[in-house]
């Protein structure tokens, strides 16, 4: 099955498939979350000298902010490229903060310092993105880092003659942590249950596509099996045929052996198909989609000459290319016969395109879709037709959902069915 993008846009799937697991997610959000931090910090310095005017010492603590923002610009590149980010590394990360928060609060009050609080958030992203053994770790380290600045910490300056402004101040910080901690922990909580209910989506379709794609290769070993097995009896009825064929004088009956010698022929030809198919191992070609449409056409009016249809092609010329393979073939084979078994004296076929597919649109004046039917279309074994297998559709959706495409399936005004088909366009210059 070939990747289809957009052009002009540069596609790498080995970087998005490993930027796109978990571990590469959480550093990438930790980075986030660092970069807020420093600016953050920054800010709280500027009002501590410019609107508190606390004399801190300053060169260190810029020094400490200076080392997590280079810190930050080197996981940004690790970032970009492809290693897995394991738990360890995560811990090691966070880690560093814990470390930098904490020469911080040595500079300004150690334990004293309302801001304290914010070792809560490692502790809490640990616990969030981390196997228990490393959120043990992190409570530990943070734990220790608090002990450590209840006796190890240069004191805030303030004015004992102003007792109720510097109490006032504690409170304002003491809040300010509060709110800071209360939005990265929301953040962080949000982004995990966003994860947690897109891998459980995930895992629903995965587990659908294993229990269809199970079903297609049962259905295709006894396939297999059938045709293997029909071939001699159809070898028989031709043999039959031909000796009636030189027997029999009556007009009328020549013309009904005629035509059961032609399907006999057609069921040998598609069983020949098959079996060619099968050794061909499923491999696609590039092709026009008016190539495709006469072949698919002529193929299906030696197997239902009956069936009447008038096709207009709306497509922009020259033709657009697409992926086709048998399966496609077939697939397109089964959406004209329900058509046909629903409205067999007239349908209509209408062929477009927009910018990246091809569309093929199914018009028949059947009976329609009711609402119970609607709900399970689609299915495997589920069928409105007398002698039907409910297979038809199934393996059509499967197929063209396999190629890149959508088929849906919607009531006409005035009566009947619409079949609406959209098949991704072909790269240019692609074998």
């Amino acid at each position: 099955m070939s990747h289809h993008r957009n052009p002009g846009c540069d596609y790498n799937p080995t970087m998005n498939l490993y930027t796109s697991l978990p571990g590469h997610v959480q550093l990438r959000r930790l980075v986030n979350l660092r970069s807020f931090a420093v600016a953050a910090q920054l800010v709280m310095l500027s009002a501590a000298w410019q609107i508190l005017q606390l004399d801190l010492e300053w060169l260190p603590m810029l020094i400490v902010i200076a080392t997590l923002a280079t810190i930050n610009v080197f996981t940004y590149l690790r970032l970009r490229n492809g290693k897995p980010v394991i738990s360890l590394e995560l811990f090691l990360q966070l880690g560093i903060d814990v470390f930098g928060l904490s020469f911080l609060l040595y500079y300004a009050g150690g334990s004293t310092n309302p801001f304290i609080s914010l070792y809560l958030l490692p502790l809490v992203i640990a616990a969030a993105t981390l196997p228990s053994s490393y959120t043990w770790g992190m409570a530990a380290l943070t734990t220790a880092c608090y002990s450590a600045l209840m006796v190890y910490f240069i004191p805030l300056p303030h004015n004992h003659a102003d007792m109720d402004n510097a109490f006032n101040t504690h409170v304002l910080g003491m809040w300010l942590g509060f709110v800071i901690s209360a939005l990265v922990v929301a953040y962080f909580v949000v982004k995990m249950a966003e994860a947690v209910r897109s891998r459980d989506a995930l895992l629903v379709k995965v587990r659908e596509e294993i229990l269809r794609n199970e079903r297609i290769v049962a259905l295709g070993t006894q396939a297999a099996s059938a045709a293997h097995e029909l071939g001699t009896p159809l070898a028989t009825m031709a043999v039959v045929i031909g000796e009636l064929q030189h027997e029999v004088c009556a007009p009328e009956l020549r013309e009904s052996l005629t035509l059961l010698d032609e399907q006999v022929r057609g069921c040998r030809r598609i069983l020949d198909k098959m079996m060619l198919n099968a050794q061909d191992n499923g491999s696609s070609t590039r092709q026009t989609a008016d190539d495709l449409m006469a072949e698919l056409l002529d193929e299906w009016q030696l197997l239902r000459p009956a069936a009447q249809y008038r096709y207009n092609n709306r497509a922009l010329q020259p033709s657009p290319f697409i992926q086709s393979d048998v399966t496609l073939r077939a697939a397109l084979m089964n959406l004209l016969n329900n058509a046909a078994d629903a409205s067999p004296e007239s349908i209509e076929l209408h062929t477009s395109r927009d910018s990246s597919h091809f569309i093929l649109e199914i018009l028949d004046r059947g009976e329609g879709i009711s609402e119970d039917a609607a709900l399970k279309i689609g299915s495997a074994f589920f069928t409105t037709k007398t002698e039907g297998h409910g297979l038809g559709l199934f393996l059509a959706n499967a197929t063209i959902e396999r190629l890149g495409g959508t088929v849906r399936l919607y009531n006409r005004d005035g009566g009947g069915a619409t079949t609406r088909l959209t098949l991704p366009l072909a790269q240019q210059g692609k074998p």
